[in-house]
């Protein structure tokens, strides 16, 4: 994986938000804000992101997205449940019209039988006519903590403007 890709993936998403006067923001734990950054880089970015959570702790998730005490000790940080509160929390918390969710095992520790390393969850939520609206995916990728973490923020970009932004 080249981070080129993770570049030209945001320049394309800054286009896209910007076209359609959308606001992003993202709730990342495994990827420590590398989402953000990449984000972040593109000149001209204030036009459509604001701000961003880096929420490493399951204390901070509770603390900064609302993400519940009972779903974080129930699932764990590592799951469907809890990347769903990440991304609409940090939806309302940033005012924002879209938002990513990451929750992952980077490794080279703390993986599992159940949440091998390389098991990254992805949240996205969105607002509608009906209100929040939040989709989830799961991905196992193979490769060091440091390609785990690019991956993810790949997925995350790739998905937002695959499935997430509406045409």
């Amino acid at each position: 994986m080249d981070e080129k890709i993770l570049t030209q993936l945001s320049i394309e998403l800054g286009m896209k938000l910007q076209q359609q006067k959308l606001w992003v923001t993202c709730a990342e734990s495994c990827t420590g804000g590398w989402l953000a950054k990449a984000i972040s880089d593109i000149a001209g970015s204030s036009a459509y992101f604001d701000r961003s959570f880096v929420t490493y702790s399951n204390k901070a998730k509770h603390q900064m997205l609302g993400v519940s005490e009972t779903t974080l000790q129930q699932y764990g940080a590592v799951s469907e449940p809890v990347v769903r509160e990440m991304a609409a929390g940090a939806l309302e918390a940033a005012h924002a019209d879209l938002a990513v969710s990451v929750s992952g095992i980077a490794g080279p520790d703390g993986g599992s039988e159940e949440k091998p390393v390389g098991t990254v969850w992805f949240g996205f939520a969105y607002r509608t006519v009906n209100g929040i609206e939040v989709v989830s995916r799961h991905c196992c990728f193979n490769g060091d903590r440091n390609e785990v973490r690019l991956q993810s923020a790949i997925y995350s970009l790739k998905t937002l403007l695959s499935e997430i932004i509406k045409n």
